[in-house]
């Protein structure tokens, strides 16, 4: 935690020297005035001020949650190559000067002339910032005489966020909530640091829109975009096809099987669709699909259909799932599917992890459907429960249940499947033939 605060520390000063990397495609002088768009900071005695005042406090009390709190010391560092870092995550591709060139140029000049836009109302309102009214330390305490020579309204940073945000969406349609979502907790950010106050941060995001606007009049930006976009659908047109030719639907190789593939809805552990779903369809290699049109067929003479939740799953689905247990904030389906945890541990104890069998082509989550009934087989928990009522040998279920468990598990292990010790309903195949290999390519 030292380390990353110095770098950040170090970063932040490194900004107040005003070191101008990148050329905007708009000079200052000729953007908006935005004192003139936006209404003032709030007045101390204002409704607005006291709401300031509660979200500062909030801010210190995130600052108890270690997860939150390094999130808060990234988002502070003051690089545009670290800001393009955060926002590809969700952005779907890894942006640099060497391998992404037009875009990596398009957004560094871009956010450059977006954010420039903050200066005059800065210098206009020069407002204290939250900790020095405070008189308590930020989460830089080294770095807050600093920080307190340069008013508050709007958040630098903020903008600088939003920009970025505005600017990949241009890029990449589909990535937008992604992105969105990221920015914004990138701003809130800046109230857990103590270094600006939630009106500060209201106010940057349309101040961004407004620089974004001025932005689409440069011709030479509106070029580079068209370019950087022709980059992005060249870079990713053929990522999206590599491999694909080892895989099969699930839809013809075992046409008796029934799709509810939750990650391309809402019913799921994180709540949204997750990235890289963009069909609801289920895709396995040649070789595990071959194995379980086997299983289907044995179940069959049994009265069951297979029910697959989840096949192939692209490495972007699992950034998703990762980028999600490291945001303590989002406990949408907490409810639902881990109650009795906390988001750090998914992670710590391997629920989540940074590489997935999935991925690899040979595994599937699935569960029997009765035919007779016509309703799923009660096996004595749902699929993604977090927590030991999930393991294949849980006691605590009735014997019918267990039973149900040890049908599915047994006509599974005897076409060549092996079992996972977490979750009843997770198989690979033994003999997978990608071992190693990670695809990356959505599902459509």
């Amino acid at each position: 935690m030292k380390r990353l605060l110095s770098t950040a520390l170090l970063l932040c000063i490194t900004f107040g020297a005003f070191a101008q990397e990148y050329v905007p495609y708009i000079p200052e002088d000729q953007l908006p005035d935005v004192v003139e768009c936006i209404p003032a900071p709030p007045s101390q005695k204002s409704a607005e001020f006291k709401y300031d005042v509660v979200r500062y406090k909030w801010g210190k009390q995130q600052r108890k949650d270690p997860a939150r709190l390094e999130m808060a010391i990234r988002d502070a560092i003051w690089s545009m190559d670290t800001t393009l870092t955060i926002l590809g995550e969700p952005f779907g591709l890894k942006v640099s000067k060497e391998e992404t060139p037009a875009i990596y140029e398009v957004l560094t000049r871009g956010i450059t002339t977006i954010e420039n836009i903050r200066s005059k109302p800065k210098a206009h309102y020069f407002r204290i910032r939250p900790f020095a009214y405070f008189k308590e330390p930020s989460i830089f305490p080294q770095d807050d005489e600093w920080l307190a020579t340069e008013g508050s309204y709007p958040s630098g940073h903020t903008i600088r966020a939003w920009a970025c945000a505005l600017l990949m969406a241009e890029i990449n349609p589909a990535s937008a909530e992604a992105v969105f979502d990221r920015a914004w907790k990138s701003g809130e950010s800046r109230v857990v640091s103590g270094c600006h106050w939630q009106s500060d941060v209201d106010a940057s995001r349309p101040v961004a829109s407004i620089g974004y606007a001025r932005l689409q009049t440069s011709m030479e930006f509106r070029a580079q975009m068209a370019l950087a976009q022709d980059e992005f659908r060249r870079m990713t047109r053929a990522k999206s096809q590599q491999g694909r030719e080892h895989f099969v639907s699930l839809t013809e190789a075992v046409p008796d099987a029934i799709l509810e593939i939750r990650y391309f809805g809402t019913y799921n552990f994180v709540g949204k669709r997750i990235d890289g779903y963009l069909a609801p369809t289920a895709l396995l290699t040649r070789e595990a699909a071959d194995s379980l049109k086997a299983v289907s067929d044995d179940v069959m003479k049994l009265g069951y259909r297979l029910k697959i939740y989840d096949a192939y799953r692209p490495q972007c689905a699992v950034d998703h799932f990762v980028r999600w247990s490291k945001d303590p904030a989002d406990t949408l389906t907490k409810r639902y599917f881990y109650p009795m945890l906390d988001k750090p541990v998914l992670f710590q104890q391997d629920y989540i992890m940074e590489k997935s069998g999935h991925t690899r082509g040979s595994t599937v989550d699935l569960t029997l459907f009765d035919m007779n009934t016509e309703k799923e087989v009660d096996m004595g928990g749902t699929f993604d429960w977090f927590g030991e009522e999930s393991h294949p040998d849980y006691t605590g279920i009735t014997p019918e249940q267990f039973a149900n468990r040890m049908i599915l598990r047994e006509a599974m292990l005897r076409h060549g499947f092996k079992p996972l010790d977490s979750e009843w309903w997770h198989f690979t195949l033994k003999n997978e033939p990608f071992p190693d290999t990670y695809f990356t390519f959505p599902i459509y």
